[in-house]
């Protein structure tokens, strides 16, 4: 079956290089020169200098990710959910990534069938003076997701659209995409909440005679689903 162009392996954690900063003094020239700085002194200085310090991030959990959505919702955006406990995708560290999915086929018999895909991923950033704070590495990520949704492979009539009121910041993706001779319409939410990202993935096609679903609607459902996983991420830190 169709899974969303989005690729949940792109999941990554930032990773930087730091730079160091060398102080150097030549002691063979103190004599000389008449500087009564003790030897050493410089380099003791340098040794003691405070470390870069950032802001703790304010999340430290996830939920787990195919209890992100209500019953309600999984029936609103599935009306033949496969299996409402989920498919839970793979990870390391369940406290940094996670991720769910679902798939519904409602077959109508000589209307043909109604395809949906669903999918959410969860990924979540620590502070370390290295690399920056959490906050500033999830913004980061969710620049990087807005634009691989965008840049999807294959994707026409790709827009953009404000979601509001959804964790402090959220863009929905909307675009159409051919796969295995079928149409799809497909919305892909990027959510942030502090150091936490939500990426939410909703499209359906209509197959063998069915009518295309719409496009509208695709989008206020993956919207509604989007701000619940956000509020499910923040009640898993306040739990």
């Amino acid at each position: 079956m169709h899974r969303s162009a989005k690729r949940l392996a792109g999941l990554l954690t930032c990773a930087a290089v730091p730079m160091l900063l060398v102080a150097g003094c030549s002691g063979s020239d103190s004599k000389s020169s008449g500087d009564s700085t003790p030897s050493g002194s410089s380099s003791a200085a340098a040794s003691t200098a405070p470390s870069p310090t950032v802001a703790a991030a304010k999340f430290k959990k996830l939920p787990n990710p195919c209890t992100a959505f209500s019953k309600d919702t999984l029936d609103k955006l599935l009306p033949k959910v496969k299996d409402a406990a989920g498919t839970q995708g793979k990870s390391t560290d369940p406290t940094v990534r996670g991720a769910c999915s679902w798939t519904s086929s409602d077959e109508q018999g000589v209307d043909g069938t109604q395809f949906r895909w669903l999918d959410v991923a969860f990924q979540r950033y620590d502070s370390d003076p290295t690399v920056g704070s959490g906050e500033k590495r999830a913004t980061d990520f969710y620049t990087q997701q807005i634009n691989d949704a965008k840049g999807t492979q294959g994707a026409k009539k790709v827009a953009t659209v404000a979601t509001a009121g959804t964790g402090d910041a959220a863009t929905a993706i909307t675009y159409d995409i051919a796969k295995e001779g079928n149409d799809f319409k497909n919305t892909t939410i990027v959510a942030r909440t502090a150091n936490i990202v939500v990426t939410v993935n909703y499209n359906g096609a209509g197959m063998a005679g069915a009518d295309d679903p719409n496009g509208n609607d695709l989008l206020k459902a993956a919207q509604a689903a989007a701000k619940e996983a956000v509020t499910a991420a923040t009640k898993a830190n306040t739990a």
